[in-house]
């Protein structure tokens, strides 16, 4: 739940973790036009979008001693030509395609890389020109703290266009931003917050129990209760064990790459519709099956691995913002398609309870008052038993426009924090788009993984 304009406690708890380059939680994605778009078209598209955006004009400001979680505030020297900016690649002849997929990996891993600048809004746009097939490129990154995969989409709705050369719409004039809290007002601020969400919290309790706590024994089982919580988070973390693959094993916070992967969306659809599956029940079949084809290529087969999953948790039709939960599952392995996809739909069946009790939400709850050094050692505690990630996210049915440019494709880059890869689905006109992010200390055969990825769907679809 948010409180007026603070991050919620899990937003929180991803700014915390920030400081942990193989915790970050930015996101990013390559979109492919059928030619450059317009710098000037976009910085007024996005100028506008920030004037309706709060998130898109303000900065994380932390009030003082951590009282409470963070807040967006506006800054003042928001401009928009700060975040939107022109990148020319040169390919430098040669195979055009091949050469535009390896400069436009180049520059968007050094892209994902670039440290954020906490004084500015976390959202930068690279308008990429100069491919040798005259066609032209967009990375975009935001950080988790703005929105998740679904807020994002739903947030593009304020930049992007239904055909290529519509009416310029009104421009909206971008409010005059507010003077930062003084010292003394931060703290006050952040006081009244806690104590709003502790009278909160006894409120609920109140009314969960329907008893008044106060007398000894009420405060001996809430006592009781709290010690309870805290040895089952524990008992979670124990539990979890470690990594199943005994190969991806080491991890980088810097070393990464990106393939990019495509299937037919009519495909997998029918193909669902006749299994009596989910669309996302095929993605992370194949996903699963391409990770187990790979580890009997070299010869060190798996049976299952651990892989965490994004589950959308929004009831309304809110633009930005987070809403999901994390769940952890053992995924099989095997080599049977058909097999492997109706274990998949029966983990995947209940993927949104177990996303709704998992350590991470737990954890965002004490944020603020556990120190931050411990918050990113109990996190590497449990991404260090996940082998992979993968995320779905619904795009538009029909081709959209940026800046004057058609979009060919569009390929998410999820955060791998701390798994060996990150394999995220975007559906747009008639395709689902992949972005493949692979740690490669983790994973020494990045064209390997990806080769056995694209086969596993194709026998999949074939079963």
């Amino acid at each position: 739940m948010h409180h007026g304009d603070r991050l919620s406690d899990f937003e929180a708890l991803l700014w915390t973790l920030e400081r942990d380059p193989q915790l970050a939680s930015g996101f990013a994605n390559i979109t492919l036009l059928d030619r450059p778009a317009d710098l000037e078209r976009m910085r007024m598209r996005m100028a506008r979008a920030a004037a309706v955006i709060p998130q898109l004009r303000r900065r994380i400001f932390a009030d003082p001693g951590r009282l409470a979680p963070p807040r967006w505030v506006d800054d003042p020297d928001f401009d928009v030509d700060r975040h939107v900016r022109v990148l020319h690649l040169d390919p430098l002849g040669g195979d055009a395609d091949a050469l535009i997929d390896e400069v436009l990996i180049v520059a968007a891993m050094d892209f994902c890389r670039r440290p954020w600048d906490p004084d500015h809004p976390l959202w930068e746009f690279l308008l990429v020109d100069g491919l040798a097939d005259g066609s032209g490129a967009m990375l975009q990154r935001f950080h988790h703290t703005i929105a998740d995969g679904v807020g994002m989409v739903r947030m593009s709705e304020q930049f992007i266009d239904l055909e290529r050369d519509p009416p310029e719409p009104d421009p909206i004039p971008m409010p005059e931003p507010e003077p930062l809290p003084s010292l003394v007002g931060a703290s006050k601020d952040a006081l009244g917050h806690t104590f709003g969400r502790t009278i909160e919290s006894i409120q609920h309790g109140i009314a969960a129990t329907g008893e008044l706590i106060g007398t000894p024994s009420h405060l001996r089982e809430g006592a009781r209760r709290g010690i309870d919580v805290a040895r089952a988070l524990m008992a979670e973390v124990g539990a979890m064990g470690s990594r199943r693959s005994p190969l991806w094993t080491a991890r980088s916070a810097h070393d990464h790459t990106l393939r990019l992967l495509r299937v037919p969306f009519d495909d997998v659809r029918r193909f669902a519709k006749e299994r009596g599956v989910t669309v996302n029940d095929v993605f992370v079949a194949g996903a699963t099956g391409g990770a187990g084809a790979y580890h009997r290529m070299v010869h060190s087969p798996v049976d299952e691995l651990r892989m965490a999953m994004p589950v959308n948790t929004r009831s309304d039709r809110s633009v930005g913002g987070n809403a999901f939960g994390m769940a952890r599952l053992l995924v099989p392995t095997g080599e049977d398609p058909a097999k492997r996809l109706a274990a998949t739909h029966e983990l995947l069946a209940g993927a949104r309870a177990t996303a709704g009790v998992s350590f991470i939400q737990n954890l965002a709850g004490v944020a603020n008052v556990v120190p931050a050094g411990m918050l990113v050692r109990f996190a590497r505690t449990q991404v260090a038993s996940v082998d992979f990630t993968t995320s779905n996210v619904r795009g538009a049915p029909f081709p959209v426009f940026l800046g004057g440019a058609r979009v060919e494709s569009n390929h998410p880059i999820g955060p791998l924090t701390g798994t060996a890869f990150n394999l995220t689905m975007l559906s747009y006109d008639g395709s689902l788009d992949m972005g493949l992010h692979i740690d490669r200390v983790a994973i020494e055969a990045p064209d390997l993984l990806a080769q056995c990825i694209r086969l596993a769907f194709r026998e999949l679809l074939e079963s």
